[in-house]
């Protein structure tokens, strides 16, 4: 089974409607019992750090998506759900993280314009199964403040708006897209089908 985990913020429907395209047929949830059996958890997401993690924690799901990391389910975050699976965020307070990737997640400073809001090229980092449909100058759109600071081996592509931004990262059974595939036309098609194909 797979899930998409409702914690009150985003458009789930629209993420499970591109999913659906793509043949990843997903339930819409906030049941442990039902996240604890998935073998792919999705974690979507619009808005700030400190309410996706309180309405997290609130029924013990923080716990529940980690044990089920730790038994080989994959988990999947998009946007502020990417954001969710580092240590620290440092969005409006000090908050901790799911701490399935090493980094914290810290405000966009340099940039032209916050939020980086929009359409923005990718430009990929070494090969990976989930990145094999796509190519460098893909564009995707972005809506976010905050995002990952990191250098660590696993990100997969990044974006430069002022400076470098993680973009697509992987750790092991742990994804994230700072983007929104669902939102960023054939690019988002593309790397769905990859995504389809890894997770089976």
């Amino acid at each position: 089974m797979k899930v998409i985990v409702d914690y009150g913020l985003g458009n789930l429907k629209s993420l499970q409607t591109a999913l659906t395209g793509q043949g990843i047929e997903t339930v819409i949830t906030r049941d442990s019992r039902m996240i604890e059996t998935a073998d792919v958890i999705f974690l979507p997401g619009v808005g700030a750090f400190r309410d996706a993690i309180t309405s997290l924690r609130s029924d013990g799901l923080d716990q529940v998506i980690r044990d089920s990391h730790d038994k080989g389910a994959y988990i999947v975050g998009i946007c502020l759900g990417m954001q969710l699976l580092y240590e620290w965020s440092y969005e409006n307070g000090s908050y901790q993280g799911l701490g399935l990737i090493p980094g914290e997640i810290v405000k966009l400073v340099k940039m032209p314009k916050i939020p980086h809001m929009g359409w923005n090229d990718l430009t990929l980092v070494g090969e990976d199964p989930l990145t094999k449909y796509l190519k460098d100058g893909d564009y995707v759109y972005f809506v976010h403040s905050y995002y990952a600071s990191s250098s660590g081996e696993e990100i997969l592509a990044c974006t430069h708006y002022g400076e470098r931004i993680p973009a697509i990262v992987r750790r092991g059974n742990t994804i994230g897209f700072q983007f929104h595939p669902e939102k960023s036309g054939a690019v988002g098609v593309r790397l769905l089908k990859a995504l389809g194909e890894m997770i089976g």
